[in-house]
């Protein structure tokens, strides 16, 4: 091979290998890109290549890891992102190997880079008093502010990732009964889930609101930004952060950094709550495995320790939200069965 082969391999495995050969969703592509922007970034700057004529040959073992202990120093990076991110090489190089076998024993070495321990933490979530909280800020009295409570309860009725929220279409929202949205989640999966009446209620009104015609608007984003385009996942996060900052001058229960992803932790654990089959909660929220859904299990176990711990103290369990005690939700679930 060339002695300047790195670009040719890089371009072919994220514009063909990724989308074409393994099929996979274009959010996760992004994330590999991520990585070797990074990559490239410390090859240049750190070890001064020249990337136009940086050659696989270079990259060695010691070369990956230097990089890895430059993301920890100047990165300050998670264990967790370390091991994302030395996933993201760990799959470029196994590509390397299969496509030259010259290079086997080198990515080999390579593919030997172990990933960091990490401690699983519990899921953060809101408790029923501050996400009704939240999900009060919302002016309702302005058509912003009407949008924006539509968007905060399908981010939470859904339990959509955040990449998911921002790509439902109006094709992808069914309101007949029984109300539902299809939601493209990881790896390209469409999993279809339940909208509860209030839900389905809120969006018939944004639809008449907004003149959204199923049949005419149907490819058009079912969120967006001032110029008519979806939104973004950082615009998300700016408008929850938003309501948050609002949330918690009337209480300090609220977390002072959330993040969109925290409306799907709750939803999750507000089906251990109702003891929604796991197997069931992993369909609902597009689990590959059931191990991941269990966290939530978990998470609600310590809860539950933590008041036995205060039961001396003659606190009384937080009351129980609307959003918990919805009978739909339990009976098609339970239709599953």
């Amino acid at each position: 091979m060339k002695r300047s082969d790195f670009a040719m391999f890089l371009s072919r495995y994220l514009a063909h290998y990724l989308p074409v050969q393994r099929n996979l969703s274009k959010n996760t592509i992004l994330s590999y890109r991520d990585t070797f922007k990074l990559f490239v970034i410390f090859c240049r700057d750190e070890k001064r290549f020249n990337i136009a004529k940086l050659g696989i040959s270079k990259l060695d073992k010691h070369c990956i890891e230097e990089f890895l202990q430059w993301l920890r120093v100047t990165r300050n990076i998670s264990p967790s992102t370390y091991n994302q991110r030395l996933c993201a090489v760990h799959a470029f190089f196994l590509y390397v190997m299969t496509e030259e076998p010259m290079y086997l024993e080198h990515c080999s070495r390579i593919l030997k880079i172990p990933s960091m321990a990490t401690s699983s933490r519990p899921a953060k979530y809101l408790s029923a008093d501050s996400l009704k909280q939240l999900l009060a800020m919302p002016d309702t009295s302005t058509k912003k502010g009407r949008r924006h409570l539509v968007m905060l309860t399908v981010l939470y009725d859904t339990a959509a990732r955040a990449s998911e929220l921002t790509d439902i279409l109006v094709k992808d929202v069914r309101l007949d009964t029984p109300a539902v949205i299809t939601l493209n989640g990881k790896g390209g999966k469409n999993r279809t889930v339940p909208l509860m009446k209030q839900t389905a209620a809120l969006l018939e009104q944004y639809f008449s609101e907004n003149y959204i015609d199923p049949r005419i608007h149907s490819d058009l984003p079912l969120f967006w930004n001032s110029q008519r385009k979806k939104l973004t996942r950082s615009g998300v996060t700016y408008i929850v952060q938003k309501y948050a900052d609002m949330a918690r001058m009337e209480s300090l229960e609220m977390p002072e950094k959330i993040s969109p992803h925290i409306f799907r932790h709750t939803k999750a654990m507000h089906l251990v709550q109702a003891n929604i089959n796991p197997v069931y909660i992993k369909d609902y929220l597009g689990h590959a495995d059931i191990s991941t859904t269990e966290i939530y299990a978990r998470a609600d176990n310590e809860t539950k320790r933590a008041v036995l711990e205060k039961a001396s103290e003659n606190l009384g369990l937080p009351k129980t939200a609307p959003w918990e005690q919805d009978d739909e939700l339990l009976e098609w679930l339970s239709s599953l069965k």
